[in-house]
Order: structure tokens, then sequence, then C-alpha cells
């Protein structure tokens, strides 16, 4: 019989956030899979646990899936972790999960703390709807291309980013999502844990020397990339909204209603107006 593989949450500081479920798992299977062995033995010993550790990080993360499913395969029970919050959320986790589904093998999420959910809801940012992006690239080509990708996203934006990138990284955000509100959650569940509030541009004037880890809340665009259209056509004359749309290959009568709604007005106005022009 297969064993199972449990993704398990760990601390993310304050190691009185370990739950007492991932404590009973940690202690009941076979194997411990993390990031950095000695980081997690450490854990271990802070709460009395003995297990065997295997190394699963980023640049062994191909083969090492490899040989764990090998064993889940033989019976063995293992616990994935990484070296703080959720394993797989910007952390090694990904290619076994997708590994052991391939192998008909069981998972069990033991959930735990994710630094970027505490960070947004403590932020005062809307948290009906957002989009977590994790980290930039540190090329700076590629990190303002997917800024520009997020740019028209009117949903609350998330990245997590470490100290000596931070300037940049906000710097850019300035560049291209303008001067938005932003909110940095500096050592979440730690000592020296910080709520930094601002525009980006008063941020920016105002980082020094930062250290932490960080999750960055940006707010989402109050105006869709369709909203933004709509407002540079409405712009143009009723002729050359009439002409944009026309080249798109609508029919006059889904023009005219097009219109009314992008003007915000009935579709007997725009008819009349057309009709007059004859």
């Amino acid at each position: 019989m297969a064993g199972k593989l449990y993704l398990v949450a760990t601390p993310i500081g304050n190691l009185e956030d370990m739950t007492l479920r991932s404590l009973r798992i940690l202690k009941e299977v076979d194997v411990i899979a993390a990031e950095d062995t000695r980081h997690t033995l450490k854990l271990l010993n802070h709460f009395e646990i003995s297990k065997p550790l295997i190394s699963y990080y980023k640049q062994n993360e191909s083969t090492r899936s490899t040989e764990l499913v090998e064993k889940l395969k033989a019976g063995k029970n293992i616990a994935l972790v990484s070296d703080a919050g959720t394993p797989g959320i910007s952390d090694p986790g990904e290619e076994i999960v997708k590994c052991a589904i391939e192998s008909e093998i069981e998972i069990v999420p033991i959930p735990g703390c994710v630094a970027f959910v505490n960070g947004l809801i403590a932020s005062g940012m809307s948290t009906r709807e957002f989009c977590f992006l994790g980290f930039l690239s540190a090329i700076k080509k590629e990190r303002k291309i997917k800024l520009e990708e997020v740019k028209y996203e009117t949903k609350t934006l998330l990245f997590y980013e470490a100290p000596h990138k931070l300037k940049t990284t906000i710097s850019d955000m300035l560049e291209i999502l303008g001067d938005r509100k932003v909110v940095l959650a500096r050592e979440l569940t730690k000592i020296h844990e910080e709520f930094l509030r601002g525009k980006l541009s008063e941020i920016l004037a105002n980082l020094e020397d930062v250290k932490g880890e960080f999750v960055v809340i940006v707010e989402g665009n109050l105006q869709s990339k369709k909203d933004v259209q709509i407002e540079k056509l409405n712009e143009l004359t009723l002729e050359e909204q009439y002409q944009f749309y026309e080249k798109q290959g609508l029919s006059k009568k889904e023009i005219i209603k097009q219109i009314a709604k992008d003007r915000k007005v009935s579709k007997n106005e725009i008819y009349q107006y057309f009709l007059e022009k004859k």
C-alpha cells in the first residue's frame, strides 16, 4: 500500500504558530523532505521531534521528486516542509505534487501560515479579490514586463520581496503602476513586525536601510483596461467612434448599441444623431 504525501505548513517566524496537527504529522511520518535540512532540524529539535531528513530544494526538485515518489510507492509516509510557510507557495513543492498525482499518491495538505495572506488581511486593502505574484524577477526587463501585464488589474496585487531589492522594485512599481496606495508588511509574526502604509512615492522617499522579508500589497487599478479604452473612445467624435467599430466588422445596429453603452446614453439618442447627419 502506497504512503501519503503531507504538505506541512510551518511558522514564518513565531514558533507558537505551529499547529497541533502539523506537530502530530511530523511525529508520525517516516521521512521529512525539507528545503533546508539544517533549518528544519532546528524546528524539529525545538519540538523534540526526531525523523530522517532529506533535502528538497529548487535546484534538486526534479530529481528528488522522482526519488520521493518511489519511497511513497514503497509505503513510506512523507512530510514536505519549506523553510517557512506553506510548501509550493514561492517555495519548492509544485513538482513533487505533480509527480505524486501522476503516480496516484494521496496528497494531504496540512494548513498553516502563508505570509501574503497575513499581510493582506492586516493591510486595509480590498480582500474581496486579489492577485498573488510572488517574487518579481531580479532582471529589470522581465520585472517591468510583469508589472506592465498587471497594470490594469483591478484586484489587490500581492508580492514578496527581499530587502536588498525592495527600493528598486518600489521604484519600478511607481513608474509603471502609478502612484497608488501600498502597504509593506515586514517581518510578519516576528519581534520586529511592522506595517508601512502610504503612496508608492511616499514609501519610496522614506526607504532607508531596510531589513527583513517583505510582503508588498498594492492597491488594484481603479480603472480596468476596458474602462480606459472606453474612456479614450469617448474622447473621439461620434463619427470617429462609429468608424472605429465599423473597422472591427460590427453592423450598423451593433455599432449604435455599443456606442450607446460606452457613453451611457440611450440607443435612440445615438440613432437619432446619425439619422440627422444624413
